[in-house]
């Protein structure tokens, strides 16, 4: 007697790893779609020029479209790409771990912010006062604050002159192209539906893969009608809100939502490692090893970091929620019961 729930079930992981291994490839078809995707043309972008506000931190810091630009555009100009290497040096030191190579790569970056490039040309990004200092510079710790005030300085100018050379630039024609061809509107059509992934009280997480461009995702499914029937409307809006705000490499991030008529659909990076628990309690000897206790504890630690620095608690940390990509490493996940802290107001709500 055929198992037609095994058939099933094989049948769609079969799809579902075709699809990944697809995804991974540059097939005919692909290629096709690919060069379907053209980006609007620079007359359609007079509106959302004039309404985009012109705000650094927003452009160049928190979109990763903008950030990506900007960096190509600095790396045009050699006094702005020089502020960019030392603040990618200055980031490299902080990320390095305590030891002489992290203490050399400190009198080195304080070294090189007290000698000129150049006789009497000196870096554009720091001022005078603050390279003499470097040079009477004698401990470590003194040379540490200095270079927080350099990576200051270094940020400062290139939220001046280079920013606004950069909306001058067609670097930034291109941002807003970018920014229109988001602004098309995406629905179900969009995406080829593979296996269901996991369930939970509101709805199921589905694999999808975009038609165009063959890139795999999560789609996070939200039943409409038990939303309405269990009062979670609210707490669904809340967790697009929230994952809007969210650019860290230690949470899922938003790549769509859209809704339908019966659903509503928030499309995720797609972890495909398993969760937490899978591995605490299913994979090899129960439990894990203090090594990678350690590892995945800082990746959660940085992901919670980055929720509170935007004054987010995410109330829902249990290994279920921690999920692992193909290299190992993990992102927090499921964010409806984040809330968002207003100033000077307690949180009340369950």
């Amino acid at each position: 007697m055929v198992d037609m729930g095994g058939l099933d079930n094989l049948i769609a992981n079969t799809a579902y790893l075709q699809a990944r291994k697809t995804s991974e490839g540059d097939s005919r078809e692909l290629q096709r779609r690919r060069r379907g995707l053209m980006l609007p043309g620079p007359q359609s972008c007079a509106e959302i020029r004039r309404a985009l506000p012109r705000d650094f931190h927003g452009l160049c810091e928190q979109q990763p479209i903008g950030r990506r630009l900007f960096r190509d555009f600095l790396a045009t100009v050699p006094p702005y790409q020089e502020a960019v290497a030392f603040l990618e040096e200055a980031q490299g030191w902080e990320l390095a771990e305590e030891g002489p190579d992290k203490d050399s790569t400190l009198r080195g970056l304080v070294a090189a912010c007290a000698a000129a490039p150049a006789p009497e040309r000196p870096h554009p990004f720091l001022s005078p006062a603050l390279a003499t200092r470097c040079q009477a510079a004698t401990s470590d710790e003194e040379r540490a604050g200095l270079v927080a005030l350099a990576k200051a300085e270094a940020m400062a100018f290139l939220q001046d002159q280079p920013f606004r050379d950069f909306l001058a630039s067609p670097f930034y024609d291109k941002f807003l192209q970018w920014k229109v061809f988001e602004m098309r509107p995406v629905s179900d059509s969009y995406f080829t539906e593979f296996r269901v992934l996991g369930k939970g009280g509101f709805g199921e997480v589905c694999a999808v893969q975009v038609r165009n461009t063959g890139k795999m995702y999560a789609c996070k499914k939200l039943d409409k009608k038990r939303l309405k029937k269990k009062n979670g409307e609210k707490m669904a809006l809340s967790e697009k809100e929230i994952l809007e705000r969210i650019s860290s490499p230690f949470i899922v991030s938003l790549a769509y939502a859209f809704e339908s008529k019966s659903h509503l659909c928030l499309v995720m990076s797609l972890m495909n490692g398993g969760d937490l628990k899978f591995h605490i309690y299913s994979v090899g000897t129960r439990g894990l090893p203090m090594s990678r206790v350690v590892f995945y504890s800082a990746q959660m630690t940085c992901g919670v970091l980055h929720l509170h620095s935007l004054g987010i608690v995410y109330r829902d940390m249990k290994p279920e929620n921690v999920l692992l990509d193909d290299l190992g490493n993990c992102r927090l996940s499921d964010l409806g019961l984040a809330v968002q802290i207003q100033d000077g107001k307690p949180i009340t709500q369950r």
